[in-house]
């Protein structure tokens, strides 16, 4: 049975849930899940575990994205990107200078609200359902943090390229609005390209034709997610017994930290948390 990861390239117009259900009919396993949602008009890295390797989809969600981002200034929709309507047109008399200028304050940790486009929920209903009602309610901020925000270059005279290294759950299109606003002109995304998620690169995605065409041959090992973790490789004995019970073991001298484990025989286990000289698993890898 497939087990692993696939970086795809997402293409536009699909859906990150589209992607899945492809690569569950290219391998003729249910368990497939994706590490991120991507929208439909964005492209890029995403993260796709196949059979037992879902159960690091909450490890690939939860770690760090970057993202580069056409901003088009002087446009303001309803969703934020030109996929929306058009709500206001508005000049433009910011330059280079005032958009690299302003950057730095996005920087850091702080409260974004999100867009009511978006699958956030709110009384049980999402939000983009109620958007497309017309209606539009209050979003509670959530707290993110931009680690990294540059300009890359002015790909027009309204249109620029950012480059954005950001927590989960970070809106681009709405950093994309908020930076307009600020600016006194307004602004919208144009285009998305997420070129990380998870520690994956696009130099290691592939596209949905080469999964057809190769197929299990492209799926990364599980433990390929976590490997800013160093390796711990059990002693012989009773300890994998008891790790694959999933019990504590006690491993003297061993420093306190996250690691992969893995068997004598080199079988990826489990990641672990090691305190005090007791080891503790985070989560299982192995079996059925």
């Amino acid at each position: 049975m497939p087990n692993g990861i696939l970086i795809i390239d997402k293409p536009a117009d699909w859906t990150s849930m589209d992607v899945c259900a492809k690569v569950r009919g290219i391998f003729h396993e249910k368990r497939v899940g994706h590490g991120g949602t991507l929208d439909p008009m964005a492209t890029g890295v995403l993260p796709v575990f196949v059979g037992q390797a879902t159960r690091g989809v909450a490890f690939a969600e939860s770690g760090q994205k970057e993202y580069v981002a056409g901003l088009r200034l002087g446009l303001v929709t309803d969703t934020q990107d030109t996929t929306g309507t058009t709500l206001e047109t508005r000049p433009v008399t910011a330059d280079r200078g005032a958009v690299e200028a302003i950057l730095p304050r996005f920087l850091g940790e702080q409260e974004q609200i999100p867009p009511m486009y978006s699958a956030i929920k709110v009384g049980g209903q999402k939000l983009y359902e109620l958007a497309r009602k017309g209606q539009e309610v209050a979003r509670k901020p959530r707290r993110i943090t931009i680690y990294e925000l540059e300009l890359l270059e002015q790909a027009g005279g309204t249109d620029y390229l950012l480059r954005c290294r950001c927590s989960k759950g970070t809106y681009i299109r709405t950093l994309c609005h908020d930076i307009g606003q600020l600016l006194g002109c307004g602004g919208a995304m144009y285009s998305l390209r997420r070129t990380m998620a998870a520690g994956f690169t696009l130099d290691q995605a592939v596209t949905l034709e080469e999964v057809q065409a190769r197929g299990e041959a492209l799926l990364l090992p599980t433990d390929s997610l976590f490997a800013e973790h160093p390796v711990l490789r059990l002693p012989a004995g009773t300890a994998e017994r008891r790790v694959r019970c999933g019990n504590p073991v006690s491993l003297p001298g061993t420093r306190d930290g996250v690691y992969r484990v893995y068997s004598q025989e080199g079988q990826f286990l489990c990641l672990s948390r090691a305190s005090g000289g007791t080891l503790t698993s985070i989560k299982n890898f192995f079996g059925a």
